[in-house]
């Protein structure tokens, strides 16, 4: 169990009480700083997630600089990615803060090519690296989740909607890059075709 391993781990443990913080109504009261009021529980929350996505992008650059990467490490951390991202926005599909339609939307997109890489590995060994698409759909979908658990803290002060204008950014990118992917691995479907 390496250091980027381990770390994976602590991303994959902080799930359970990210989601436990945002749907058991503790009375914790509330906080207000820059322009935004946030429920203590959230706000806790919100600082595990910040922290679990730090978690992200230091295993990978940990992995790969000290040739780390191991097969645990190459399924749990995507994995963990997604499970993140997949109980935050259903946590706030469920507080009514994003819409229904775009967490269906960002949770097909995920499991769609998750599906497309199991299949493109097992058919020759290939590989589908995350290209620049995915790269910034990762990272608006982050920042998205970030600014609407804290309820557009600092944009708030001039009644700035940040998170859900990087809601629907990420929503683009995440369309975008599905597709992107599709495209790339499209030969594997070709044996349906004939």
């Amino acid at each position: 169990m390496n250091l980027p391993n381990k770390l994976t781990v602590v991303r994959l443990i902080i799930i359970p009480f990210f989601l436990i913080l945002m749907v058991v109504p503790f009375s914790w009261g509330s906080v207000t700083f820059w322009g935004a009021t946030i429920p203590v529980a959230q706000l806790i929350a919100a600082i595990l997630f910040i922290a679990a996505t730090i978690t992200d992008n230091l295993d990978g650059r940990i992995a790969r600089k000290h040739h780390l990467v191991t097969n645990f490490g190459k399924f749990t951390d995507p994995l963990a990615d997604k499970l993140l991202v997949m109980t935050a926005f259903i946590v706030l599909t469920g507080s009514q803060v994003v819409p229904a339609w775009v967490t269906t939307i960002i949770i097909w997109r995920e499991l769609s090519v998750t599906g497309l890489r199991l299949l493109l590995v097992e058919q020759d060994g290939t590989v589908l690296a995350a290209k620049m698409p995915g790269k910034i759909k990762t990272t608006t979908q982050f920042i998205a989740i970030i600014f609407l658990l804290l309820n557009n803290v600092i944009f708030a002060i001039w009644n700035i909607p940040f998170g859900q204008i990087m809601l629907y950014i990420c929503l683009f990118f995440t369309v975008y890059s599905g597709i992107d992917y599709f495209v790339q691995g499209r030969g594997v479907f070709s044996d349906g075709f004939k």
